[in-house]
């Protein structure tokens, strides 16, 4: 009997409008164009929900509080946000998306995952499709938008990153992993700030370097995680592209060996678990939420749990460490030691839906 025949290669596209907020508010009004602008409150709670282009030469970048957006760049332009704007918006684009895949997985309001495998528009190629939504999103919406093709997920949505603004980058079948290995290990998605850390720690500057680990090194620090590290650096990602994820939470923490007490300890213990939360988000495409919750456990074994919930998702790594943070200092100093901490992510926006024009904004602690 003759071997079934084996399945197709995969064409995924990653879209990613360029600083989508920004340019929306530079797009409908001309005397923003060429100017920094940050979409977001300026008073002293603010926090920058969006940076142009121009802005982001500063150092200005979202999650940051306002405060500090200002400081870094003294001519910044503050924006409120229009988030039923951005949501139509949103809408013109998704619409685009459809009569190219019937697979398209939204990360929010301004991203998007797109299986173009069998070819629904007959463009004859991923590439040609991924070119020809970018010129129909320009010529419809008057954005831009860069692109990033390849056999998977992981590896399209580095490549959408590769030429911003307005680029396209192409990864072909089996150059997944040179691709990918030229990177810091800090541009891995899923891979925070705490983790990269003890990764340079460690040795590993590039994918490269994490790609030569053996896996029992990797495994002695990362347990579980070390497959999925090896499997990124090699440039390989099995996940499909889906619409329909449910979710309620997802969440981790920890126990520790004694009781912490101390502020600088219980902060570096928050970052380490804020940085497991949002890399286990990452790496299972999880789309925006919009609750933090801390949670506490005391010597005596006593719970408490201390949450904040948005009006529209959770932004970044970033804000969602300063909310958690915010949580945790309300709580200190603590009535008892603290045995074990954990935080969680709930209230995830599937549709990728924005909150109302009058959100408030929280600034990052």
């Amino acid at each position: 009997m003759a071997d079934a025949a084996a399945p197709p290669c995969r064409k995924i596209i990653h879209v990613d409008m360029d600083a989508f907020f920004a340019s929306v508010e530079q797009r409908d009004n001309p005397a923003l164009r060429g100017r920094p602008v940050a979409v977001g409150g300026s008073s002293r709670r603010g926090v920058v929900a969006a940076a142009s282009y121009e802005a982001r030469r500063y150092g200005v970048r979202s999650a940051m509080s306002s405060v500090t957006a200002a400081r870094q760049c003294p001519d910044l332009i503050f924006v409120k946000p229009r988030f039923d704007v951005y949501r139509s918006v949103s809408q013109q684009i998704r619409a685009i998306f459809a009569d190219y895949a019937d697979a398209v997985q939204p990360l929010s309001l301004d991203e998007a995952y797109l299986d173009v495998t069998a070819d629904k528009a007959g463009v004859g190629s991923a590439t040609w499709t991924a070119q020809r939504i970018r010129e129909r999103i320009r010529a419809e919406t008057g954005l831009t938008a860069s692109a990033g093709v390849s056999t998977n997920k992981l590896v399209a949505k580095l490549a959408s990153d590769e030429n911003k603004p307005d680029g396209l980058t192409v990864v072909p079948p089996g150059g997944e992993a040179e691709f990918v290995q030229r990177l810091s290990v800090r541009r891995l998605h899923g891979v925070g700030p705490v983790t990269a850390g003890r990764l340079e720690a460690m040795g590993l500057i590039s994918v490269a370097d994490l790609a030569a680990c053996p896996r029992e090194t990797l495994a002695a620090e990362f347990r579980h995680s070390a497959d999925w590290l090896l499997d990124m650096a090699m440039g390989r990602d099995d996940r499909p592209v889906r619409e329909d994820r449910q979710r309620k939470s997802l969440g981790a923490e920890r126990t520790f060996e004694h009781d912490l007490s101390e502020e600088v300890e219980l902060t570096e213990a928050l970052a380490m678990i804020a940085d497991t939360v949002w890399s286990r988000c990452q790496s299972k495409d999880e789309p925006p939420a919009r609750t933090v919750t801390l949670k506490l456990k005391f010597t005596d074994f006593r719970i408490i749990t201390r949450s904040r919930t948005l009006d529209r998702p959770v932004a970044s790594h970033a804000e969602m460490l300063a909310i958690a943070r915010e949580l945790l200092l309300a709580e200190l100093p603590p009535p008892l030691g603290i045995r074990l901490m954990g935080v969680t992510l709930s209230g995830f926006a599937s549709d990728g839906e924005a909150p109302p024009e009058d959100l408030p904004l929280f600034a990052a602690a």
